[in-house]
């Protein structure tokens, strides 16, 4: 089923300009072992996307994720072993743990993956539970709005900066945001309600 959806993702990821830079690449294609297809899109002025050879292999699927912040890496987990690991952007205040709504944080904690989005401002989007009991505690306490909507998701659909800008630096308002390629991945391996761990 997931590899079929692969298939129907791949000319969406193509459509967009899914960006790839070159430690996309070598994550994409070095876990499996297997060779990978470089798509070009030059034209378009976007990087090569790296796509499976062989889009029928199966894929794992994590039963756990988990962020480090200050490696701007996620990493995906099956019975406690990393099977991928991506590059991540993260808010524009980086530091610390989100507290109020329009803070530009990415929180820090215990969550799930919840609602998928194909048609979000973003190449594909999940939702992160985020607030959880703790974080609205701690905002309430401060009669604050915790805010909300947090996200892990690709790039913009409409690009406002140059593709090497969302390559490396933080710049969501508080998502954990991958190259499309990485997104479409960790969308394939995971299922709904998989814990999310975020580190600082």
């Amino acid at each position: 089923m997931r590899q079929n959806l692969a298939l129907l993702l791949l000319p969406l990821m193509l459509s967009a300009g899914a960006v790839a830079t070159a430690a996309d690449t070598a994550s994409s294609a070095s876990p499996t072992g297997g060779a990978a297809t470089t798509v070009s899109l030059s034209n378009a002025g976007f990087a090569p996307v790296v796509a499976p050879a062989d889009l029928s292999a199966p894929l794992p699927v994590a039963d756990e994720v988990v962020v480090h912040k200050a490696e701007r890496r996620l990493y995906l987990l099956r019975r406690g072993e990393v099977i991928r690991s991506y590059r991540v952007a993260l808010g524009l205040m980086p530091q610390g743990p989100k507290e109020r709504a329009g803070d530009f944080r990415t929180p820090e904690g215990r969550y799930q993956l919840t609602r998928r989005n194909t048609h979000s401002d973003y190449f594909l989007s999940i939702l992160v539970s985020y607030p959880n009991a703790e974080d609205a505690r701690r905002a309430h306490s401060h009669h604050e709005d915790p805010g909300g909507s947090i996200m892990i998701h690709g790039l913009p659909n409409n690009l406002r900066h140059p593709p090497d800008y969302y390559a490396t630096a933080d710049w969501t308002d508080g998502c954990i945001a991958l190259s499309n390629s990485d997104m479409v991945e960790v969308w394939l391996m995971t299922q709904d309600n998989v814990r999310v761990e975020i580190l600082p």
